[in-house]
């Protein structure tokens, strides 16, 4: 690659100064507003109609792709433009079918094994955590290749230090979501945090090994093949992949911490020592400096925001407690319990007698939609009072939010934002378009021909899928078939694929940016590889989606 074409690529992504809070959250809602609309015709117009791999294309991805290009700078235009016809089909009455037989396809062999095993219990899905996570994963994928056509606006590209844009929300939310999910042996076990430390420790390590070895196979690549890289995002040698494989690592020599007091707390606790290092022991000179003289003064922001993306995961992993279960309370419920059990130095059955914990058991949804709204309005008050504080410098020009640094103001706007959309999510679509008649989402069976799908503690850490779809049930006389649509099909392949998604678009993202002019092409040009590059990328999983390539 040419040194003046390179130097000119990494000054074009680099001194931004972001947008605002407002802008992002409006650009996001395109999102949700694209799948009410698709959920909106499900129910309403379409219940039993098949829609192909374009149509749902058009509808799940085009308006993201849309709403960080040409449309981002007017996003209320596209969210009027699909909340009209979403709520002009609301008006009209909806679609019931009458009951379908249950489906006669195979338990899948993780489900097979889970039954084998009583241990490994089931968690019932939540279909909005899987739209969520794929939502999120869609615009990682989307935005990765976009930031470097002139057609997604600066604004949205990674600050330099302080402020805020589409592509730090991102990286935070990446993490949140690993929370989430890392909160599934700890909800199907009571004793897996107060379980022998080295066992689990080398467990977890080997789990995480595969991504630490893509993040060094990714540093070998881009040093090798000279590709424009902005340094001050993590490092010289440091990235994304090994912030992401040592957060699970460094979460098990907390456990002992864990389970004594409340998780969210946890995360309180170390995002404040993170801002009290950050502003009283100068960590904030260091890494805003020029010096890069030793090999942890190179990689300086990857090393200093770690601890700040584990106040993130904490967090999200105290949500994942609260939505995983059938009832908020479930796990701390159960926990109260197994603690008291142990101290107590009584049998487990007998304590199960006493008190049973059936985590595949009905959700209830409006008692999890409740504890999450209690969550975002803590998280978005939170962060008001720290900006009425001027924590940090916020106000000021050099200070405020910072991805960069992972500061106390960007761990609580990630946790806002993401609890208020995983809100949004499960109260637009779970509660009020997909409800069931009783108001909350029915148990379903598998769309014919399609395998069932089981959450499992053993997917690779942070990027593992979550399966949406139900096992086992039988959808009641009168009932909507619609609601086996939910989550769409195609954001359960993206979601249960994850892994192999975020890959497979760091790769093409890789090529097209060395065989194509991305900083000097035009809008149209632009426009027209962006489509044909989320096309290919969202067709891959949608065709191995059945296969064990994505499980």
């Amino acid at each position: 690659m040419d040194d003046a074409y390179k130097q000119a690529k990494e000054d074009f992504v680099s001194g931004m100064k972001g947008s605002s809070i407002s802008h992002v959250n409006l650009i996001s809602l395109v999102a949700l507003v694209a799948v009410a609309l698709y959920a909106a015709i499900r129910t309403r117009i379409s219940p039993t109609r098949n829609f192909g791999y374009y149509v749902q294309w058009g509808l799940l991805v085009l308006p993201m792709l849309l709403a960080m290009t040409v449309a981002a700078n007017r996003p209320v235009y596209l969210i009027a433009i699909l909340l009209i016809p979403t709520v002009g089909i609301l008006q009209l009455p909806r679609a019931e079918i009458g009951t379908p037989l249950p489906s006669n396809v195979p338990l899948s062999p993780s489900s097979s094994k889970s039954s084998r095993h009583p241990s490994a219990e089931k968690i019932s899905p939540l279909p909005a955590l899987t739209t969520y996570r794929a939502h999120m994963m869609l615009m990682t994928v989307l935005a990765i290749l976009a930031v470097d056509f002139p057609v997604f606006p600066r604004s949205l590209a990674k600050c330099e230090t302080f402020g805020v844009s589409l592509m730090d929300l991102g990286v935070g939310s990446f993490i949140f979501s690993q929370g989430i999910v890392s909160a599934i042996p700890l909800v199907r076990d009571p004793s897996y945090i107060t379980a022998p430390f080295l066992p689990k420790l080398l467990r977890v390590t080997k789990k995480s090994f595969p991504v630490i070895v893509l993040g060094l196979i990714r540093v070998l690549l881009v040093k090798g093949t000279e590709y424009p890289e902005h340094v001050t995002e993590y490092g010289v040698h440091w990235n994304f992949f090994i912030t992401l494989a040592l957060l699970p690592i460094i979460q098990v020599f907390l456990h002992p911490f864990l389970s004594r007091i409340p998780i969210s707390l946890a995360g309180i606790i170390v995002a404040l020592g993170q801002q009290i290092a950050l502003s009283k022991f100068h960590l904030r000179e260091y890494v805003t400096s020029d010096d890069r003289s030793t090999l942890i003064s190179a990689n300086k922001e990857g090393i200093v925001s770690l601890s700040g993306y584990l106040a993130i995961q904490l967090l999200g992993l105290s949500i994942g407690t609260i939505v995983l279960p059938p009832t908020p309370s479930f796990y701390s419920r159960r926990q109260a319990a197994y603690s008291k059990n142990v101290l107590g130095k009584r049998r487990n059955s007998e304590s199960s007698k006493a008190r049973p914990f059936d985590i595949s058991a009905p959700r209830q949804t409006a008692k999890t939609a409740t504890e999450l709204c209690a969550y975002a309005i803590l998280s978005w008050a939170l962060l008001g009072v720290v900006r009425m504080l001027k924590v940090d410098g916020w106000g000021k020009d050099e200070g405020g939010v910072s991805r960069r640094m992972v500061n106390l103001p960007y761990i609580l706007w990630v946790a806002a934002f993401n609890a208020t959309f995983l809100l949004s999510y499960l109260v637009v679509l779970d509660l009020w378009i997909f409800a069931g008649s009783d108001g909350e989402t029915p148990n379903r069976t598998s769309k014919p021909g399609k395998e069932h799908v089981v959450m499992e503690a053993s997917s690779p850490p942070g990027l593992s899928g979550y399966g949406g779809r139900g096992a086992g049930g039988i959808v009641g006389g009168g009932q909507d078939l619609a609601v086996s649509f939910n989550p769409p099909q195609l954001l359960e392949v993206i979601n249960r694929g994850s892994l192999a998604v975020f890959l497979f678009a760091n790769v093409l993202t890789g090529l097209i940016n060395m065989t194509v002019s991305t900083m000097y092409t035009s809008d149209t040009r632009a426009m027209l590889i962006l489509v044909v590059y989320s096309l290919v990328v969202c067709y891959v999983p949608w065709r191995l989606g059945s296969s064990r390539w994505l499980r």
